[in-house]
């Protein structure tokens, strides 16, 4: 196993790293801002209202996009097994 393949396997753990979850954070990120404008809207500072919609959200990204992750992340840990196989 040579640097290229190596440099090539770290390259590619980050990118599936950033796809996997990039819609978990999107959507995190996405909610949280449309309660920060719900709360400067109405002037409510509760604590919680910030973390229960965003919590909710995640689980139901979760559900939503969970067969893709899975099976993202076998097809990526098949191959890296794969190489590792090739190693003599």
């Amino acid at each position: 196993m040579d640097s290229a393949v190596i440099t090539e396997v770290l390259k590619q753990s980050i990118i599936t790293i950033i796809l996997i979850s990039s819609p978990v954070l999107l959507i995190s990120m996405i909610v949280g801002l449309i309660v920060s404008i719900f709360q400067a809207t109405t002037s409510i500072q509760d604590q919680t209202l910030t973390f229960v919609p965003k919590i909710i959200a995640i689980f139901a990204t979760l559900i939503i996009f969970g067969p893709w992750m899975g099976d993202t992340m076998i097809d990526r840990t098949t191959w890296i097994l794969g190489l590792i196989a090739e190693v003599k």
